[in-house]
């Protein structure tokens, strides 16, 4: 195992999703040191600040940063959340063409600076910009991947443990394939403990119906339009799983999470990202997992694929 003792993660961008993603990492001892970047040199400075000023209350875990990517150098995991923000009404997708620009020039700077590290996309849509990252760094496609359904798949487990009336840590359950619209659960694998989700028998007496499965896969699907149209943005529980995932790079956990990162011939798709069960240590992405998919959840997972797909192509990344 290939653990980072002193590890430094660098966080791209001190704006909601960014200094929340460091809030976290700093509360958890995702990582040894701590380092923001924003362009915006009187934010950033501000935002390193505040958080300092907690971390006699967080343990050994030391926060700085500034307005000038050097500040990256060395770091063993890079997490980029700087972009365009999503606006009520509007999809992870419509944010594509500004957000690719602003990686394209981005990618090779960090590549200077933080050549061995491992790159973690958070900025939308997520799905099109690890494949534009993986081609702006060269790097193996492992090491370059987003973020992905970690979240929806933490509001999946987060709504079934409330229907069920057991600890969310007791529900294995993903969402894969794009995170975004044309995301779906993978019931097929679902399980509450050891039993299948749709044998799962309640305190009535009463199995869980395919239409209230079906409303809970759409109130995850949409939950993030929800909390954007009454705060603005969402932040706290993106945090959380980008710091989770950070954890399981630097502690090389080979944690198996539904990342998102280039596939090849993957269920028969190539050349898109997608999220799907993916084993997590120190190299980024070691391998994704074959997992079983019923007739229509491959019709769904290649339904996704199609949609990224087009969006490449409409921003000649195809």
């Amino acid at each position: 195992m290939t653990v980072h003792e002193n590890s430094r993660l660098a966080i791209i961008g001190a704006g909601a999703v960014g200094s929340s993603l460091a809030y976290a990492s700093l509360i958890r001892g995702s990582a040894r040191e701590v380092v923001l970047y924003d362009i915006d040199e009187a934010r950033v400075e501000a935002e390193v600040l505040d958080l300092a000023h907690g971390t006699p209350f967080t343990g050994s875990s030391t926060i700085r940063g500034g307005a000038d990517l050097d500040v990256v150098a060395g770091a063993n995991i890079v997490v980029v959340t700087a972009g365009a923000k999503q606006h009520p009404g509007q999809s992870r997708l419509d944010l594509a063409g500004v957000n690719v620009g602003i990686l394209e020039k981005l990618m090779p700077e960090l590549i200077d600076r933080a050549p061995d590290a491992v790159y973690v996309l958070v900025t939308n849509p997520c799905d099109v910009l690890a494949v534009a990252a993986q081609r702006f760094s060269g790097l193996p496609a492992g090491r370059v991947f987003s973020s992905g359904t970690v979240l929806d798949s933490s509001r999946l487990k987060w709504r079934l443990a409330e229907r069920v009336g057991v600890t969310a840590s007791s529900v294995h359950a993903m969402i894969v394939g794009e995170h975004g619209d044309s995301e779906f659960a993978l019931w097929s694998q679902c399980r509450i403990g050891p039993i299948p989700v749709r044998e799962w028998v309640d305190d009535r007496g009463e199995l869980i119906t395919v239409e209230e499965l079906d409303q809970i896969a759409y109130e995850v699907k949409t939950a993030a339009y929800k909390v954007i149209a009454g705060k603005g943005a969402t932040n706290y529980a993106i945090g959380l799983s980008g710091a989770r995932i950070v954890e399981a790079v630097l502690n090389d956990e080979g944690a198996v999470l539904p990342v998102s990162s280039v596939l090849e011939n993957y269920h028969g798709v190539s050349g898109v990202a997608l999220s799907v069960p993916s084993i997590i240590g120190a190299a980024g992405v070691s391998r994704v997992i074959d997992v079983p998919f019923s007739a229509e959840e491959e019709r769904l997972f290649h339904a996704s694929a199609e949609t990224i797909r087009q969006s490449l192509a409409a921003l000649d990344l195809a």
